[in-house]
């Protein structure tokens, strides 16, 4: 069951965090450290819509107490378990006439733990069998760094955001030059390093990413650096973004780097951006054939031109013959349009040429058509939009 957690008692939440890694009966989605005001719970009840509510009851009872009754009274179908480091009769009979449902306490056996979740789901009664559908990994990387992989990602992302109004997130992997936190003006709170640290059971994802845009942010490390994430990791990492967002863009750095390698074989669909500039597309072919050495077919990665000029005359058939692979599209080179949008931290304008083109191609992405790209993007605007974080 997905969780979130408030236990101002840091010793308390510990514990619980350890036996959960045993017991994978909860998956905590935040770890508040305080007893929040419950304007502030509400907000936090609607982004992460968790199954539970786990609360400390041993730091201060009568807070508890009243976090209790209203979770219960706005939200009739969430339920509360107390958290206590003792087997406390008073704190259970109190909590559980307040409205809790169930009641664990230190050192959090795990068969308690899924007997409580047992019996929680025999409470929700019969539930229609419509899992909820993954999510869509999907990743922009080059062969040559500085051909605008990044910039796609990140206003990739933002279309996708705005035209679908789905839940999205964009990871900045590039642990050693990423740069989508400073474009997007977004803080950064924490890396791929730290969200992997714990696994599957990594406490507070909502403590690692920013909000912008309407996305949510996963920034590159504050200190660059070469570590190595294990591929187990790296994949408990991409199937928990895919159980909490619809679109999980990543931004890579350059194709043939391990990471890279490692996320290509995770991803659904893998854009692999080149200029025209010859460099670029030597580097571009070079890694096509790399890739195919390596065993991944062209079914795997699709080809994007970027910063294309018309008066070049270069048609992406030519370019496509160039790496022997087909290219699935391009976008113009528009420099002060870009400038512009990089300086305010905001999408690019629709009405002018790039910004069409990277429209066009999230509406191909998602499969929506032109007409209901509008009316998506109108919603969205219209109301405030809250972060699944």
């Amino acid at each position: 069951m997905t969780a979130l957690m408030i236990a101002p008692g840091r010793e308390l939440a510990r514990q619980f965090a350890a036996s959960v890694a045993s017991s994978r009966a909860f998956e905590i989605l935040a770890d508040l450290k305080t007893y929040p005001p419950q304007q502030v719970l509400e907000m936090r009840l609607r982004q992460l819509q968790p199954d539970v509510v786990l609360l400390d009851l041993a730091t201060d009872l009568e807070q508890a107490g009243r976090l209790i009754q209203f979770v219960t009274a706005s939200h009739p179908a969430l339920h509360v378990i107390g958290l206590h480091a003792r087997n406390d009769s008073d704190a259970i009979i109190r909590s559980l006439r307040l409205g809790a449902s169930e009641f664990l306490y230190a050192p959090f056996d795990p068969a308690i733990q899924e007997q409580a979740v047992g019996r929680i789901h025999r409470l929700l009664g019969p539930q229609p069998d419509q899992p909820r559908e993954l999510g869509r990994i999907v990743l922009f990387s080059s062969a040559k760094p500085g051909s605008g992989a990044s910039t796609l990602a990140s206003q990739v992302a933002l279309a996708l955001r705005r035209m679908t109004g789905k839940k999205v997130l964009l990871a900045d992997l590039d642990l050693m030059g990423g740069c989508l936190a400073f474009y997007l003006k977004a803080a950064p709170n924490g890396s791929l390093l730290d969200a992997v640290e714990g696994g599957e059971n990594a406490v507070d994802w909502a403590s690692l990413v920013a909000q912008a845009g309407g996305l949510d942010v996963l920034a590159a490390p504050k200190r660059p650096g070469a570590e190595v994430v294990e591929p187990a990791r790296l994949h408990a990492f991409l199937e928990r973004a895919r159980r909490r967002y619809d679109w999980a863009v990543l931004d890579l750095p350059a194709i043939l780097h391990r990471l890279s390698l490692l996320a290509l074989s995770e991803s659904d669909q893998a854009f692999l951006v080149s200029t025209t500039e010859l460099a670029s597309l030597h580097l571009t072919r070079r890694a096509v054939n790399m890739l195919g050495q390596l065993g991944f077919g062209k079914e795997r990665f699709q080809v994007l031109i970027n910063r294309v000029d018309r008066r070049d005359g270069l048609r992406e058939t030519d370019v496509g013959k160039i790496f022997n692979c087909p290219v699935l599209g391009s976008f113009p080179n528009d420099c002060f349009s870009l400038d512009r949008a990089l300086a305010l931290g905001e999408p690019l304008d629709e009405s002018e040429d790039l910004g069409r083109a990277v429209a066009d191609f999230a509406a191909r992405l998602a499969g929506v058509p032109a007409g209901e790209r509008r009316r998506a993007a109108a919603l969205v605007n219209a109301r405030p939009v809250f972060s699944e974080s």
